[in-house]
């Protein structure tokens, strides 16, 4: 075999239309690209030519001569899943790459704002720069680009990391630049911003968590994951959270990859982590944690883990943390609906097997069926209060989680003791000051991209969307780059046929922004 895909797909599918042989699967017009965890190479197609390495913005790919020891599993992974493809797969010279609208001549250059700085935001500018005729402007409120993928991604995850080169290749396009440190809704107003551009993108993202609705939430030493992970990744807006690492037990309410993130740094050696990007504050905290465990809570069953195949098993083969499941009806493999599900509980029903390490290692126990009740504690978290859960069937055939009532098992209920009680339950969007909100979804109403005034009703000329604020907190960095394609295709079409509202003079922009804005990013 090869190459080996060794990461969870960021769905960019730059290698997929890289490959000259389509051996890289599921492509993007194949019906499971976007549920699938992981994308795999069939060892019987490929050419080892190579093309894909360089495609993949996140270094994901390599041969398999090269793979250090803590990848190794990734070997027998794509095999797996290729194996379980069988001949199902549509053999086609090459995956079809989406059309992008062409822009047809125009009298003036096309300025285009676009609102964030992520990783939506800058696929959109890429997909728009590749047109003659069009300036991007990326303005976000903080003084340093990238969003999630500077701020969200793990430290110790290198090679994710690694998008930000390509980040760098759109920004040094002729056409691009930045004004950082500009609040939209604050120095300047949606309608200011709108009234000299013929077009704005939202790229927003989601700001903020989900609420978890329990008693003592508000205690000292509960917080959110996130705000944890933009503790450790030097968030400017995060650097003084207190993280409390005083006790050696801390639990993670949520089981998706930002908690298994998270689980992992609070129980890695600091020495381990002095060679990544962690902020220097952080990693002087995690050299006094007395942190030794950490309990990753989910509320139904290994079959409905969050987390994705390739961080259970890059964790999984951690030797120096010990990894436990705690599944109190066990791990059933048979119920795995497809091979990428049916492989993550194999792991799973192999580490619930393994025998306790002798060595004294930092734990991370993946416990399943528990839901939280309560944060206990005066001044402070000393504990959260857990219920087990059981799975129903309800008359229409729909399962859902319902508590285990104390009267029906006396271990129904307990209490964990811990010092850090973290909620990870997922991500929210925030409303613009002036720009059209749905607060059922948490986002932007569109359609195809364009805004609409009110979910379902008319679109709001030269107003468009991308990323999280326009579909909601899911998928991979790369997810965006389809996503933009979409949106800036509704864009170009509408300058196309003449909708784009004309703006003000540029000049009178560079006046205002200069007098809101006490320094303009260069």
């Amino acid at each position: 075999m090869p190459h080996v895909i060794t990461q969870a797909c960021c769905a960019d599918a730059s290698c997929v239309h890289a490959c000259p042989v389509n051996c890289i699967h599921p492509t993007p017009d194949e019906p499971d690209f976007g549920t699938a965890d992981m994308l795999y190479i069939d060892p019987d197609t490929c050419v080892d030519c190579g093309a894909c390495v360089g495609a993949c913005p996140v270094g994901a790919i390599v041969p398999h001569t090269a793979l250090p020891p803590e990848h190794e599993d990734f070997l027998g992974i794509n095999e797996a899943l290729s194996d379980a493809a069988g001949s199902g797969r549509v053999d086609r010279p090459q995956a079809r790459v989406p059309t992008l609208v062409r822009l047809g001549p125009t009298r003036t250059t096309l300025r285009v704002a676009v609102v964030g700085a992520g990783p939506a935001a800058l696929y959109a500018a890429d997909e728009l720069l590749k047109q003659p005729g069009v300036e991007v402007t990326v303005f976000d409120r903080l003084s340093v680009p990238h969003g999630l993928a500077r701020h969200g991604v793990a430290p110790d995850h290198t090679d994710t990391r690694a998008v930000a080169d390509l980040f760098a290749a759109i920004e040094s396009q002729p056409g691009f630049t930045y004004r950082l440190g500009v609040r939209i809704g604050e120095d300047l107003t949606a309608a200011e911003l709108a009234q000299h551009h013929h077009a704005v993108v939202y790229a927003t993202g989601a700001g903020t968590d989900r609420p978890l609705d329990i008693p003592g939430t508000g205690l000292a030493g509960s917080t959110s994951a996130t705000e944890v992970v933009a503790w450790y990744n030097n968030h400017p807006d995060h650097v003084d959270a207190n993280v409390a690492l005083h006790h050696e037990r801390a639990v993670i309410i949520g089981n998706g990859n930002v908690a298994l993130d998270v689980a992992r740094i609070l129980t890695t050696d600091p020495d381990r982590l002095a060679h990544t990007s962690i902020a220097p504050h952080a990693l002087a905290a995690l050299r006094e944690s007395r942190v030794r465990e950490v309990v990753v809570l989910g509320r139904r069953g290994p079959l409905h883990a969050a987390f994705t195949l390739p961080e259970l098993a890059g964790l999984a083969a951690r030797s120096d943390i010990d990894l436990r499941v705690e599944a109190p009806e066990g791990v059933d493999v048979e119920a795995a609906p497809d091979a990428q599900t049916r492989l993550k509980l194999e792991y799973l029903a192999e580490i619930a097997a393994r025998p306790a390490p002798g060595d004294d290692l930092p734990r991370i126990v993946l416990r399943f069926h528990a839901a939280p009740v309560e944060i206990i504690g005066d001044s402070g978290v000393e504990g959260l209060r857990v219920v087990r859960t059981d799975t129903v069937v309800d008359a229409d055939g729909r399962t859902r989680v319902v508590p285990r009532t104390p009267d029906s098992d006396s271990d129904s209920e307990e209490t964990i003791p811990a010092g850090l009680v973290l909620t990870s339950v997922g991500y929210r969007g925030v409303p613009v000051p002036g720009v059209p909100f749905d607060p059922d979804s948490a986002t932007i109403p569109h359609r195809e991209g364009r805004v609409l005034d009110s979910p379902g009703g008319p679109e709001v000329d030269g107003l468009y969307v991308v990323g999280w604020i326009k579909r909601g907190p899911r998928g991979f960095i790369g997810s965006n780059k389809s996503c933009a394609r979409e949106s800036v295709n509704s864009l170009l079409a509408d300058a196309n046929a003449g909708r784009l509202p004309a703006p003000r003079p540029p000049a009178e922009f560079d006046a205002l922004l200069n007098r809101r804005v006490a320094v303009p990013s260069p």
